[in-house]
């Protein structure tokens, strides 16, 4: 029998970016509202990408729309893993998911193509291969809503988008500093977190949109536009329909690809801290991880009753994301189990935020990336990382006025650096 391990990891992650971007393009060719495809797509070229903009609501894009700017980023970013010495694995699917989860709100070509740049020209200084930093390129894609704001609509908002030389400029200044910086920032950001947000990107993006954010509006006293949510009404049974159809065919096919369950039952007992699931468990069972790690966020969301519209589909992805880098069902329900009671306490009026709005449903998302604290602590520990997560992450928009897509990894980061020291304090572990 053909061991699921001689399956190649790289071929198996590239056929899946191809796959998820042919499924976003036929999503957008099926979806109702396609003959205002086009027109929608250039509504989202030109808009704010502040959080949180619904891509999916037809004032700003509509459903269609929003699925071909999806496919579009899927194209560019499968594209960058397609380049000859490319480094595809765990990190790299992680990255790829995560870009193109902002599709539905936040990233599309436009301010996207930019942040290429900039990881090119952070190449090209360190004179290194670009194909190697392809994966910096994506994560740079965080602080995207800052080329938006500086090609069209800075330094005053209000007069509408507008291309002017001072915001190209200013754009490709933005961009080229982020790419340049978040290569180091990243490998800083273990440091901060000690290996327990596996959105390492967060902190970094978190903390360098912050000082952008300053030194174009605080520091110059220009006023900065709120950070307020756009929402449609939601479409929850196109969304649940696609994100079921694919995520079950990534489990029938991790099926097939093992001839059962394979290392999956193994991979399920990893703690999650700071592995690569293709190195460790073959790609059938990481294939596995997908469908059944998709499919078990798509059942949360739906218990909890949340809102399908596109940040809520852009959150499955960005969750599902860290499928090869550490996160599994078993290690991320205690952590929605943390945001569950934080619910509860809502409904007893003590809290201001539901579970289920859409502020708390993207947060979620992030706070996954806290598996590793439940894998490696115990249940509990993951509850109470969860719980944490739902308390800081409303609040942090503040510090980098909503320009940071990243805003729950970012807030991962806090949770570990006060949470983890605190737990290795009172608790041992083995290594």
């Amino acid at each position: 029998m053909k061991s699921t391990r001689s399956c190649d990891p790289v071929r198996v992650l590239r056929t899946v970016f191809c796959a998820f971007t042919l499924a976003f393009l036929v999503a957008a060719l099926i979806a109702p509202d396609r003959s205002d495809m086009l027109a929608g797509l250039g509504r989202i070229l030109t808009g704010p990408a502040q959080l949180t903009r619904d891509y999916c609501k037809p004032s700003l894009g509509g459903l269609s729309a929003s699925m071909l700017n999806t496919a579009l980023l899927a194209a560019i970013c499968t594209g960058l893993t397609l380049l000859p010495g490319a480094r595809v694995n765990g990190v790299t699917a992680l990255a790829w998911f995560l870009t193109v989860g902002f599709g539905p709100y936040g990233i599309n070509p436009l301010n996207l193509l930019p942040m290429v740049l900039g990881a090119w020209v952070y190449s090209l200084i360190r004179r290194e291969p670009f194909s190697k930093n392809i994966h910096f390129a994506m994560f740079a894609t965080g602080l995207s809503p800052l080329i938006t704001q500086a090609l069209l609509y800075y330094p005053d908002a209000a007069a509408g988008p507008r291309v002017t030389l001072v915001g190209a400029l200013l754009a490709t200044i933005i961009a080229v500093a982020v790419g340049c910086a978040m290569p180091a920032l990243c490998a800083h950001s273990p440091s901060f977190h000690k290996g327990y947000d596996l959105y390492n990107a967060g902190p970094a993006a978190g903390f360098l949109g912050f000082l952008i954010f300053a030194a174009l509006y605080r520091t110059t006293g220009i006023e900065a536009p709120a950070a307020v949510a756009d929402l449609s009404e939601g479409h929850a049974l196109f969304i649940n329909l696609f994100c079921a159809i694919c995520f079950a065919l990534c489990l029938v096919a991790g099926l097939v690809l093992n001839r059962g369950l394979g290392d999956y039952p193994k991979l399920l007992r990893d703690s999650g801290y700071r592995v690569d699931f293709t190195q460790k468990y073959g790609a059938g069972s990481v294939l596995m991880n997908l469908g059944a790690y998709g499919l078990f966020i798509l059942l949360y969301y739906n218990l909890i009753g949340a809102t399908f519209t596109g940040p809520t589909m852009g959150a499955v992805f960005c969750m599902v994301c860290c499928f090869a880098a550490g996160a599994t069902p078993r290690n991320v329900w205690p952590v929605m189990l943390g945001y569950g009671l934080m619910g509860l306490l809502h409904r007893l009026g003590v809290t201001a935020f539901p579970v289920n709005g859409q502020a708390l449903v993207i947060g979620l998302c992030y706070a996954s990336g806290l598996a590793p604290i439940a894998g490696t602590f115990g249940p509990v520990a993951g509850i109470v990382a969860g719980a944490l997560h739902c308390v800081l992450v409303t609040s942090v928009p503040l510090v980098h006025g909503g320009f940071c897509l990243y805003n729950g990894g970012f807030t991962a980061g806090i949770v570990c650096f006060i949470l983890v020291p605190v737990l290795e304090h009172y608790k041992r572990v083995e290594r």
